[in-house]
């Protein structure tokens, strides 16, 4: 029974390698991605796509141009397009229905490795991330977090307090989809400030973003939102969802707490 049980989850890695690719936007940067679609659709994070344009290479070695035609960095997606068909496409999962205590794997290319897989179990699934207990390096950003059958049920995206964080799948359907909602227009990282406050740091500014009319600047810390604090990533986009009318974002800047306040209209003249 192990034996079979061994079998059956190296294929279902096989099989995910295959739709894991390489993503360069620099000699040096290289991340993860997943192929999302056969007609050359890949999915990765905005901080790995942080250009237009970016190289990638498929699992058979193949290299590609990539044009970027999705961005997100509030939730850190981003989707590439590649001159190519018939693809190794991931089977993509429903990610409502991971439960706590799943097995999942963990694909990418950290460290200068090429499809190395990564095991553990999910330690939470909420609407807007899920957390595993996996291992992820540099390298790993923007690759798949599968479910033991080998759906993808997540885009792997950063390590918060030793635990993996990916973005659902139903979210990146969401993008694709085009769902609209307020967006700051900024990429982030997450960083510890206390035992249970979050700050995400702000890496990068879109020109003409709502970010960018309220005056943000890069090294900002935002630690929450109408008074509710962070302690998760995906508390910033839970928090402007939900708020209707002006919104006052609180951050750290040289030391110092300040406020900014961004209204509905400033977000319509932003976009």
């Amino acid at each position: 029974m192990i034996t079979q049980f061994n079998d059956e989850l190296s294929a279902v890695a096989t099989k995910l390698r295959q739709s894991t690719v390489k993503v360069k936007t620099s000699a040096t940067a290289v991340g993860s991605g997943v192929i999302w679609q056969a007609d050359g659709l890949i999915i990765t994070n905005a901080h790995v796509a942080t250009s237009n344009r970016a190289t990638v290479e498929l699992s058979d070695g193949r290299v590609f141009a990539a044009v970027r035609s999705h961005f997100d960095p509030q939730q850190d997606l981003a989707a590439l397009k590649i001159n190519a068909t018939d693809l190794n496409t991931a089977t993509i999962g429903d990610s409502d229905k991971l439960r706590v205590g799943e097995l999942v794997l963990g694909v990418g290319n950290p460290l200068a490795d090429t499809g190395a897989v990564t095991m553990g179990i999910v330690h939470g699934n909420h609407p807007r991330t899920v957390m595993a207990d996996l291992q992820l390096y540099p390298g790993n950003s923007g690759g798949p977090l599968a479910d033991c059958l080998g759906r993808v049920v997540g885009i792997n995206t950063m390590i918060v307090n030793n635990l993996a964080v990916a973005i659902p799948s139903n979210t990146v359907n969401r993008l694709l989809q085009g769902s609209h909602r307020l967006q700051l227009g900024v990429t982030l990282q997450p960083v510890v400030l206390g035992r249970r406050t979050l700050g995400l740091l702000v890496l990068s500014i879109l020109p003409d973003s709502v970010a960018k009319n309220v005056g943000l600047q890069i090294g900002d810390v935002l630690v929450g939102v109408s008074g509710r604090t962070f302690t998760r990533p995906d508390d910033l986009a839970k928090y402007l969802h939900q708020s209707d009318k002006s919104i006052a974002l609180q951050l750290l800047r040289n030391g110092q707490q300040l406020v900014v306040y961004i209204t509905r209209q400033t977000a319509v003249e932003a976009t």
